[in-house]
């Protein structure tokens, strides 16, 4: 069997791409309609088989600084680069039979593992002989890290080992809660008696970040606050220590003490185990091997802690393709290991002038298993009622791309996949980051906040999609202490399914809506134990699925579900999406799989998904580019409320839109750390 399943494993790189958009503007919701056979309208490409060219092998931006040391005469000038390995690519997008167990799924990759383990002094000596410096070989990620002179880079490229290589990016942070998501309702007021006081006891969250300082109030660990459990720093600085001041922030959000000022703060999850995986410096800065290395630690790691959960709020620009980017591949392996992988959609919704933007979601955000998490302004109410998107939260569709030949390819994903609260969000201020020359808090004091002395009790505003993530992270986390057994896929699904659609906002701004954290952990609550093992279907709940129309947070404000779920290009809806399982709710697969986009159509397949489930293809379909204009679906879900791109701009090479202007990569982008100018969370006493 397991040599049978080595010789099928392929690649899957087939691309959904969409050609270079004529934008026009559209007036008014009521005549917004989309000519078909207009020019102006984006078309997409037939489906792709990677191309041999050796282009494809590297990415662009790393070609582009090759072509400029060409040119300035400098051919010594090293780059780090990440080099994915070519059995990586093929593991990474292995379609394995449904029927294999999880024993034979481990043994492939623990087979890989081994074969990694052996090329990786082989790869040494490439390097090596080409006057470079290897620095890391990751054998359950099938990546290398390494510096090369970059006029040697392309004596690789052809090199059979080799897949892609891509430069060492640069990676940043991204910059009332349990009331206004209904995390503090789950208190036993349903019918399931465990989710009374469910608030993520014993399930390991890593928190990928700029540290967690371990000795906030928030933070730390007591006889009744579980805490940071393990500290370890990829960056050089002490491990239990935040100079910069986000990752304390970022941790506090995910799981806050309750017993501190009364449970002010309260965190999403607040018994859950912390892992802090310093990955930035102490100026909010990293590298993406940082991230890569980190994420590598976790599955190694992953039964000594219990880690379910990876939380990054942070991101990088995204250059490559999710097929070949390194930190979407790592992610991915953590996800194919059975954790649940959250990331910061990112905070470039808008430019320096205010315009918004489309298409500038953050890496690794970009990926499809992972949950991508925008942000809405919650204006520091409790209810839900007044909420809004936030205008810095990064768009999608996706602009990941891959060159063909000479042609760049765009993924254009449908993301983010849902969003939660993210504008001027109180949380820890870090004591180690009180007085350092480039931290948060020292750079913007205005950020600072309430009246304590003790650097232990202090805290500060932070905003952004990086204060989102922690939300939904705490919300998985909680999930998965109520039903160990949920695989990241369902709990992504799940999670979609429950959120609350914003009225008149588009699905690539809040992808499915907003977070709900009770009835997401409701759900979770009812899902047969043994359901990783069920077919293709099968039942899958305990219980009946609640009246999603008549869902409400502590009998105080009507929530009703989205009830979509969305994949790659459109969403799935229905009843069946939560009554049976669906195949792709299982391990190693993703939600992505369930359309397939074939013959210029986006499909469901129907050996991932079951009976009273429908597929929904308005979000991007094969006539480009088409948010549903207030489509109300059959069983009263009204899910991506809003028009074609008419608000707004698309962020990619040679976007002509209405007005003539040419919108390149690199455009003025804005990020915001101190938020929506809004009312918002108050201070406590």
């Amino acid at each position: 069997m397991l040599k049978a399943l080595l010789s099928s494993l392929r690649t899957k790189f087939v691309l959904l791409l969409i050609a270079p958009l004529l934008l026009q503007v559209i007036p008014t919701r009521a005549t917004a309609q989309i000519d078909r056979t207009q020019g102006g309208v984006a078309h997409l490409d037939e489906p792709l088989v990677e191309s041999d060219s050796p282009d494809s092998r590297i990415a662009p931006d790393l070609q582009e600084s090759i072509e400029e040391v060409t040119l300035s005469g400098k051919p010594n000038k090293t780059q780090s680069v990440i080099i994915q390995l070519r059995s990586a690519a093929v593991l990474n997008n292995v379609d394995v039979a449904e029927t294999v167990s999880q024993e034979e799924r481990d043994e492939v990759f623990a087979g890989e593992f081994r074969a990694n383990q052996m090329r990786a002094p082989v790869m040494r000596a490439k390097i090596e002989a080409l006057q470079g410096r290897f620095k890391k070989s990751l054998n359950k990620l099938g990546l290398i890290t390494a510096d090369l002179p970059l006029s040697r880079v392309r004596d690789l490229e052809n090199d059979p080992d080799i897949a892609y290589i891509s430069p060492d990016r640069p990676v940043a942070s991204t910059g009332h809660i349990e009331a206004t998501v209904g995390a503090s309702y789950i208190d036993g007021r349903t019918e399931a008696s465990n989710l009374t006081n469910c608030n993520g006891t014993g399930v390991g969250v890593a928190v990928l970040d700029s540290g967690i300082d371990d000795s906030h109030n928030l933070t730390k660990t007591s006889a009744t606050h579980a805490g940071v459990v393990y500290s370890k720093s990829f960056t050089g600085f002490f491990a239990n220590k935040d100079y910069y001041g986000h990752g304390t922030h970022v941790a506090s959000i995910l799981a806050g003490d309750n017993a501190f000022k009364g449970g002010a703060y309260t965190g999403v999850a607040y018994e859950a185990k912390l892992i802090s995986l310093a990955v930035l410096d102490n100026r909010g800065k990293g590298s993406s091997s940082n991230v890569v290395s980190a994420i590598d630690w976790c599955i190694t790691n992953k039964a000594t802690y219990n880690i379910r959960v990876i939380n990054m709020s942070l991101g990088t620009p995204a250059k490559d393709s999710y097929t070949t980017d390194p930190l979407c591949l790592a992610a991915r392996r953590a996800y194919n290991a059975g954790i649940v992988v959250v990331a910061a959609a990112g905070n470039n919704g808008k430019d320096s002038l205010g315009v918004k933007l489309y298409g500038a979601i953050d890496s690794p955000g970009i990926e499809p298993s992972v949950i991508t998490v925008g942000a809405t302004n919650s204006y520091g109410t409790d209810l839900r009622a007044d909420d809004t998107m936030a205008t810095y939260s990064s768009h999608g569709p996706t602009r990941g791309s891959k060159l063909v030949g000479l042609v760049k390819k765009y993924d254009n994903l449908v993301k983010p996949d849902l969003v939660a609260p993210g504008n001027k969000v109180i949380g820890a201020c870090s004591p180690s980051s009180i007085g350092q020359a480039y931290s948060l808090v020292t750079a913007t004091p205005s950020l600072k906040c309430g009246n304590s002395n003790l650097t232990a009790d202090q805290v500060m505003y932070l905003s952004g999609t990086s204060m989102s993530a922690p939300i939904v992270s705490g919300a998985a986390a909680m999930m998965l202490e109520t039903n160990p057994n949920l695989t990241p896929s369902v709990v992504k699904a799940i999670l979609m399914y429950t959120a609350q659609p914003i009225p008149m906002v588009n699905s690539l701004e809040q992808g499915a809506g907003r977070l709900n954290v009770e009835a997401a952990v409701h759900m979770a609550s009812i899902v047969v134990s043994n359901c990783a093992s069920l077919s293709n279907g099968a039942p899958m709940l305990a219980a009946a699925i609640p009246d999603p129309q008549e869902n409400w947070i502590k009998d105080v404000e009507r929530c009703p579900w989205g009830r979509g779920v969305i994949t790659n290009y459109g969403f799935l809806y229905g009843s069946g999406l939560m009554n049976y399982w669906q195949g792709a709710y299982a391990q190693a697969k993703v939600l992505s799989d369930a359309t397939p986009y074939l013959l210029s159509i986006l499909t469901r397949s129907t050996t991932l998904t079951s009976t009273g489930v429908n597929l929904y293809s308005g979000v991007i379909t094969n006539n480009g580019v088409l948010l549903s204009d207030g489509v109300l679906l059959s069983d009263g879900t009204l899910l991506a409320d809003g028009v074609l791109l008419s608000d707004g701009v698309l962020l990619a090479d040679g976007v002509l839109l209405s007005d003539g202007v040419l919108l390149s990569d690199g455009s003025a982008r804005t990020s915001s750390v101190t938020g929506d100018g809004t009312s918002c969370m108050q201070p406590a006493p």
